[in-house]
């Protein structure tokens, strides 16, 4: 019998999927407790209707980051911070003051989680960053950090 799973069920499979069962262990234990409901036709189509829609999605933010990763990728972004004893930064420069920075320059969100500094901003000059946008797609900028 095939079943749709509502629940992750240990050892038969993860929440959502269809799977094919025994009649009497989908019938006394997996339906009967709410793990599971009878795979119909409707049931089906409902889930690769789900599924379609999950790829379109994924296509559409994949191209997306594509998009941005064009309009990002080897531009240079400024940030100004005081200055310290010998020429050295007070603190440092972070991820979320380059995702703050780029929000501002080219209008794109991007998550400071998202951004890969290639190592500590403390001094001023130039820095390379990378910008994760998406699985497999990130962009190259650079961060100019001046003084104030």
């Amino acid at each position: 019998m095939k079943v749709l799973l509502k629940e992750d069920v240990r050892g038969s499979g993860k929440k959502g999927q269809i799977i094919e069962v025994a009649d009497g262990y989908a019938r006394n234990f997996l339906i009967k407790r709410g793990l599971a409901v009878e795979a119909s036709n409707q049931i089906l189509g409902e889930v690769k209707a789900k599924e379609e829609a999950a790829k379109r999605r994924e296509a559409i933010e994949l191209q997306q980051a594509r998009d941005t990763a064009k309009q990002l990728d080897g531009k240079s972004v400024k940030i100004t911070a005081k200055a310290g004893a010998n020429g050295r930064l007070f603190g440092s420069v972070t991820s979320k003051e380059v995702a703050d920075a780029i929000e501002k320059s080219f209008k794109v969100a991007v998550d400071k989680r998202k951004v890969e500094l290639s190592s500590d901003i403390k001094n001023f000059g130039s820095f390379e960053a990378v910008v994760k946008l998406h699985a497999g797609v990130s962009a190259k900028m650079f961060v100019v950090v001046a003084e104030e």
